[in-house]
Formats: C-alpha cells, sequence, structure tokens
C-alpha cells in the first residue's frame, strides 16, 4: 500500500461521489484537492466553523453546515464565484442533505417544526411540517423520482411521498408505531421498511401506496430493533436487535430465514477462522540494526521493545472479550449496533456493542460464520470495498486491518504518530481515506490478491 503525506483538517473530510476530490474542514475554511496530486484546487471561506459536509451527487456542489450559526453555505467547483447561503432564522437548522437531483437542499429545523426544500434553480422553497426526525425519517427511492418523508401529528406517525420534481405531496398515510424510529426504501423501490422505537419491537414493510405488506415481531418483552439494513441486491432485510441476534428476512414471504446469535464463547463445530489481533516482538540481529532506525524513530513505543502487529489464528473453543451492560444506565451497551453489507450481498458484518474489539463476518449464502476479527482495541470503524469483497477497519491504532475471503492480515502506517480513527472508500474502491484527530492521509489500495497466503503486516 501507498500512502500520501498528512493534511490537515479540523473537521469532516469526504471523497467526492466521482472520486475526483477529497473536500476537508479545516475550522471555517473548506479546502478542495484533487485525489492524484492532492494539490488545493478550490478553498472556500465559511462564515463559522464547518460541523458538517456533504456532496451533491453530481460533484458539481458541495454544501457546509455551520450549526453553530446556525446556517448553511453551499458552493459550486465549476463556477468559484457563486454561492448559496441559507438561514431558517429563529427556527434554527437541525441538518441538512441534497436532494438527488443535486439542484435542491432539504433542511429540517431544530425541534422539528418544519422541513424546508430549497431550490438552487430559482427563489421558490416548499414546507413540510412537523417532520419526526432531524437526521433521520427520509429516504429516496434509487431512480431519485420520489421521496419519503415521516412525520408526526396528533401523537400519530404519518409518511408523506413528494415528488422529487414538483416537490408536491403525493400521498400520505399513515403508520403502525408507537414511536417511529426510521424509514429506508429497498433497493429496488418497490417496498418501505419502517422500524418502531427499541421499547416496541416492531418493523413494517409498506408498499410504496401504503398498504402494510408484512408486520414482524420477533419478541416482545425487553427493548427490540437497535439497527435494520437492505442488502444491495434487494432481497435480505437484516434486523440487528438487542438481544444480541441479527435476524434475516428474505423479499418473497417477508419471513425470517436465518438467525446469527453472537455468543461470548465461540464452540465447536464453528468452522469460522478466527483472528485475534497480536504483539510479536522484533528480535533483531546486529545486521538489521541499522535498517530499523526509521522504525524506532516514528514509532516511540516501539523505541523501547520493538514489535509488529500481525494476525494469529485461534483455535475453538474461544472467549470472546465481553462487557456486561449497566442495568442502572439509559442506552445500554448490548445488541447489534452496527452492520453493513459487502457490495454483492453475500457478506453481512456486525458488531455488538457488549464486544467492541470483535467484528463478526457472516457468510449468507451458506448460512454460517465466515470469521471472526478480535483486536486489541474497540473498532472504531469499518468499510466494505464498494467494488469487491474486502473489508477494512481501524480502531485508533497506527494499523489497519484487513479482511477477504482468502485471509486477514494488517498494514502500519508509516506516517508517524498518525492514530487511525476513522475511514472511507471511494467510490472506484482505489483509495482509503483516513483519519486522524486532526489530520488525514489517503492510501492506494492494491488489487485484492488472488492468494490464500498473507502476511502479518505490510
Amino acid at each position: 500500500m501507498e500512502f500520501t503525506d498528512a493534511y490537515k483538517q479540523t473537521g469532516p473530510c469526504c471523497f467526492s461521489p466521482n472520486s475526483r476530490y477529497v473536500a476537508a474542514a479545516v475550522d471555517y475554511r473548506l479546502v478542495i484537492r484533487d485525489t492524484f496530486s492532492f494539490k488545493v484546487v478550490q478553498l472556500f471561506s465559511c462564515l463559522d466553523k464547518i460541523s458538517f459536509i456533504e456532496w451533491a451527487l453530481d460533484s458539481e456542489y458541495i454544501l457546509c453546515g455551520l450549526y453553530k450559526r446556525p446556517m448553511i453555505q453551499a458552493w459550486s467547483l465549476t463556477q468559484p464565484e457563486w454561492t448559496c447561503k441559507i438561514d431558517e432564522g429563529p427556527a434554527g437548522i437541525a441538518y441538512a442533505r441534497w436532494s438527488p437531483d443535486s439542484r435542491h437542499i432539504l433542511t429540517t429545523s431544530e425541534f422539528q417544526l418544519r422541513l424546508t426544500v430549497w431550490s438552487l434553480l430559482n427563489t421558490a422553497c416548499v414546507h413540510v411540517q412537523w417532520p419526526k426526525h432531524g437526521s433521520r425519517g427520509v429516504c429516496f427511492t434509487k431512480d431519485g423520482k420520489f421521496a419519503a418523508i415521516c412525520t408526526r401529528r396528533d401523537c400519530k406517525d404519518y409518511v408523506n411521498l413528494l415528488s422529487c420534481h414538483s416537490w408536491e405531496i403525493m400521498g400520505t398515510f399513515a403508520v403502525d408505531t408507537v414511536d417511529l424510529a426510521d424509514i429506508e426504501y429497498s433497493p429496488d423501490d418497490s417496498a418501505l421498511v419502517i422500524w418502531d422505537s427499541p421499547l416496541e419491537y416492531k418493523v413494517l414493510i409498506y408498499s410504496p401506496d401504503g398498504r402494510c405488506l408484512f408486520k414482524y415481531q420477533a419478541y416482545e418483552s425487553g427493548l427490540g430493533v437497535k439497527s435494520v439494513s437492505w442488502s444491495p441486491c434487494g432481497q435480505f432485510l437484516a434486523v440487528g436487535s438487542y438481544d444480541q441476534m441479527l435476524r434475516v428476512l428474505n423479499h418473497l414471504t417477508w419471513k425470517t430465514f436465518a438467525e446469527f446469535m453472537h455468543l461470548s464463547t465461540v464452540r465447536a463445530p464453528c468452522c469460522a477462522a478466527v483472528f485475534k489481533e497480536v504483539d510479536e516482538p522484533l528480535h533483531l540481529g546486529m545486521s538489521e540494526l541499522s535498517l530499523s532506525e526509521e522504525f524506532l524513530q516514528g514509532n516511540s513505543d516501539a523505541a523501547e521493545e520493538p514489535y509488529r502487529v500481525r494476525y494469529e489464528i485461534m483455535e475453538v473453543p474461544i472467549s470472546l472479550p465481553f462487557q456486561k451492560p449497566q442495568a442502572d444506565k439509559p442506552n445500554p451497551k448490548q445488541g447489534i449496533g452496527v452492520m453493513s453489507w459487502s457490495n454483492d450481498s453475500q457478506y453481512i458484518y456486525t458488531r455488538n456493542d457488549s464486544m467492541p474489539t470483535t467484528l463478526w463476518i457472516w457468510d449468507i449464502h451458506h448460512l454460517e460464520l465466515a470469521a471472526i476479527l478480535v483486536q486489541k482495541d474497540p473498532i472504531r470503524a469499518a468499510a466494505w470495498d464498494p467494488t469487491c469483497t474486502r473489508l477494512v477497519l481501524c480502531t485508533g491504532s497506527s494499523h489497519l486491518y484487513i479482511w477477504s475471503p482468502a485471509g486477514a492480515y494488517c498494514v502500519s502506517n508509516p506516517l508517524p504518530q498518525f492514530s487511525i480513527t476513522d475511514l472511507k472508500w471511494n467510490s472506484d474502491g482505489s483509495c482509503l481515506l483516513l483519519k486522524d484527530r486532526d489530520l488525514f492521509c489517503c492510501a492506494a489500495m492494491p488489487l485484492l490478491p488472488e492468494s490464500s497466503e498473507y502476511s502479518s503486516d505490510e
């Protein structure tokens, strides 16, 4: 892997959808760099510190959320002199997002008083009263023609369907929820999934015309749904719950066809490979000391005892690190809080919040556990390669951890004192954006190896 130099950032960083640019917030400035040379191609000055940035889908525009003001500013890469400022006045702005056509911005006011659609083409704006949430409760069809916006009035939840062409409300229907948590269109736009708050286990499948196709409830007593995710192919719906189970529904009957339990002790006949992160001391001879000087200078901890990080394959049974949630505190650290599908829909990774250092990878085609990655530190972020079956994760250390069906390995970041706390892929899977506390860099990713033999450090 090849790493770029480190560049300053004080907030959000992300690739443009076309992978040509990377945007980074540096206090009140928005810095746009070219992803080939990493030279600055545009520099925009905002009126306050940038809290949030988002690219338009066509990569021509980018918005900045200045939530301390609160205010939104938008910029054009092709017309640097063009600018847009959105201020809701006393209502404030809690969240902003682009519409699929890249020519409208949707903002949600504080206290969910209204959702406003602002046009970049003219001065027209459309209001939707009483949106359910600030950053959640809004989704678009994959073709970008329609939007579903959740609202609440008279103590009941509703879904409003809007045309993204005219922004007129095409229809409204009530949903059978106590306190709607979120909504998401299926990848083929044929169904909407809606789930209730954790206090009520309820997953509802609706057709776009408002018919309830299925109601799923795994159990009644206890905290319920924690995370929901469609597979990219649209055939599976994964539901993660507070009972530490992952349940997968199929799109034909909406019945559960797989249930995966996250146990603190893994026993036979489990056939999954268990990779555990370990430190391996380096025993250097006199001839190797000169080669290790640069390594020692870049890692002060290693200066006392040089080591390298690698994965060790463990045998079952094995006990995984487990944290018992505290019963007297809200938001218990348990249940499936993080999960994501691979691009081909064959694998899904999960993290049980009671075991923050462990990542589970499930093979949906064979309905079995494919691998377990046991890290030394809690997992900060994990992301699938958008073009192939490859998973990269970070834990706040100076290493990247990479898994594919062929195996797992560790890669050391050569930048001194750079702790990887977050990561993002670009759209073509050729590059990773890596974040430290106040720096970022990019790593060019090699093609996925075909061999099953992996080195523990590269």
